[in-house]
């Protein structure tokens, strides 16, 4: 069988060098090839593991945060839970057990809706969240028209990204050609690109920034939700206010890897412009932005942590204690990842976020 990298190669020498999104695309989806059309992308067997997959803490607090936003718009009767990009579906099953045991209301009237294109991981989530009937939708359009309780954990940092590297007043789209049978990064000529008009004001010639033309798209239409029927958008990822640096990244086997090196063996992510982010969630209100580990503490995962600690020892506890830190301590997931929610306009702040 032909390999993805040859295949990409030779499309490159068909039509010529491809936008980094297109080759995110490709070694991400490829029904054949693609990294998430394989078995285990999430978890010990795959490139990474995620914050639901260290400890149940985190979805436990995620689901309560989730419905104290419903008590807090009045507990509407029916609503849609959605997660987007699921992983295996740990998120889901953690924060629907905590949300059930704190407001048997809320996960009464929930319809939970999993966004995802990976058939190897719809798979397990099916095994995993059976009991809550889950639906999949491919994408956020089949969303139901009612209030959306959104969660997006580690979701915008996959979308794919273009890079543009200014010289001068102009920018030059980062590219992937190919040479000799090996891929390679070049530069464009010098191109007009309206969406980087404001971004002569904040950076220098060498600089590179990063965008993703997904973002507006999905925003808008998750925004839309939460302004015609309430709700909440949740969004935990790693990344700045403003993208500034080539941050373009890859992971096999929980370690960093070339990322031209064998398309689709392992997950290609970017880090999450969250101003770009916010600025695309029209008519709704957002939250400041503040790191996971504050947000996790405001939500009382210490508190949390040390209920369960009573029922452990020797391993398991150092192991618990271990998740704990990694989740909130600053030189781990704490400082690296940042959250930030989206709720109706003039309603009250979501949980976890300060006036």
């Amino acid at each position: 069988m032909t390999s993805l990298k040859e295949r990409i190669v030779e499309q490159i020498r068909r039509s010529g060098p491809i936008s980094l999104a297109d080759y995110m695309e490709i070694c991400l989806l490829d029904p054949i090839s693609g990294y998430y059309s394989g078995k285990a992308p999430v978890g010990a067997s795959g490139a990474f593991t995620t914050a639901p997959e260290i400890s149940q803490m985190f979805g436990e607090l995620i689901g309560l945060f989730l419905a104290d936003a419903w008590l807090k718009q009045g507990s509407p009767p029916e609503i849609a839970i959605v997660e987007l990009g699921p992983g295996r579906g740990t998120l889901l099953s953690d924060l629907l057990r905590a949300a059930a045991a704190a407001a048997p209301r809320f996960a009464e009237a929930a319809e939970v809706v999993l966004v995802e294109r990976s058939a190897s991981l719809m798979k397990q989530q099916r095994e995993l969240l059976e009991q809550y009937r889950p639906r999949w939708a491919e994408c956020v359009e089949d969303l139901p028209q009612k209030p959306l309780f959104v969660v997006a954990n580690e979701f915008f940092d996959a979308l794919p990204i273009r890079q543009f590297k200014r010289k001068r007043d102009h920018w030059r789209e980062r590219l992937v050609g190919e040479e000799n049978g090996s891929l390679k990064f070049e530069c464009s000529a010098p191109g007009n690109f309206g969406f980087l008009n404001g971004r002569l004001s904040d950076t220098r010639s060498g600089d590179v920034v990063e965008y993703r033309a997904k973002v507006n798209k999905i925003a808008r239409r998750i925004a839309k939700g939460i302004s015609e029927f309430g709700g909440v958008a949740l969004v935990l990822d790693y990344g700045g206010w403003s993208s500034i640096g080539d941050t373009f990244q890859a992971a096999a086997s929980h370690e960093a890897t070339d990322p031209l090196a064998e398309p689709g063996k392992a997950d290609l992510t970017a880090h999450v412009d969250f101003g770009e982010l916010a600025r695309s969630f029209h008519g709704v209100s957002a939250t400041s932005l503040i790191t996971q580990g504050v947000f996790l503490e405001r939500l009382g995962i210490s508190e949390r942590a040390r209920h369960l600690s009573k029922s452990l020892a020797g391993k398991e506890l150092e192991s618990h204690i271990a998740a704990h830190k990694r989740l909130v301590h600053p030189d781990e997931m704490g400082n690296l990842f940042k959250v930030i929610a989206f709720y109706p306009a003039g309603g009250k702040l979501p949980a976890g976020f300060a006036e």
